[in-house]
């Protein structure tokens, strides 16, 4: 079985470019969220159940869905986000691990951003934490998302605490906007991985 590097961190933690860091190393990164994104187009599975569930208020002008707007709806009502998280989840697993079978890196990591909300995931071997400061991630996600502080706020609120975190992470990258020191921890984690990675094998 091929070592699998579970990548979380709270939004605004720079998960993504870490594993951008990881992917121009050689290694396979498989993101969940992308899978997620890919399963609500207009030709996927997914698509006709969310339709139909949230009607046509989620949607764009060319029928795509609004993204933006969904995401309001399920952030406000846990109900809500439960229904879709719970139609997407086995669809992403089930992709996640038909990925995973064609890579052919020395290990791979799986960027999944709720790991350890959900704990869905079972077959990894160690938890990579992208961390940050609160006052950082409500930053980032503002600039990136166009949101308000209080939204911001309030999807952080939805995740487990920056401290619970850690608790779980057998491996921290410090995500504080130092690019050199960024990729000082992440080559030093890649050597570490690749070494793990012959003794599973």
């Amino acid at each position: 079985m091929m070592l699998t590097i579970g990548l979380t961190g709270g939004i605004g933690c720079g998960k993504s470019t870490i594993a951008q860091c990881f992917q121009k190393l050689g290694i396979t990164v498989i993101d969940a969220d992308a899978i997620a994104h890919e399963l609500v187009t207009p030709d996927a599975p997914a698509f006709s159940a969310i339709f139909q569930h949230f009607g046509s208020c989620i949607l764009n002008n060319d029928g795509t869905i609004n993204r933006k707007k969904l995401r309001e709806i399920i952030f406000a009502d846990t109900q809500q986000r439960n229904w879709l998280e719970n139609l997407l989840h086995p669809l992403i697993l089930r992709e996640i691990n038909q990925r995973k079978k064609k890579a052919d890196s020395p290990y791979c990591i799986l960027m999944i951003p709720l790991l350890l909300e959900k704990n869905v995931y079972q077959d990894i071997d160690r938890i990579l934490v992208a961390d940050a400061t609160e006052q950082l991630q409500i930053k980032r996600v503002k600039q990136r998302d166009q949101l308000t502080t209080e939204q911001a706020k309030a999807i952080i609120a939805t995740q487990i605490s920056r401290q619970e975190r850690l608790k779980f992470a057998d491996d921290i990258i410090q995500n504080i906007g130092n690019l050199a020191k960024l990729h000082q921890q992440i080559t030093a984690l890649h050597q570490r991985y690749l070494q793990l990675a012959k003794v599973k094998v």
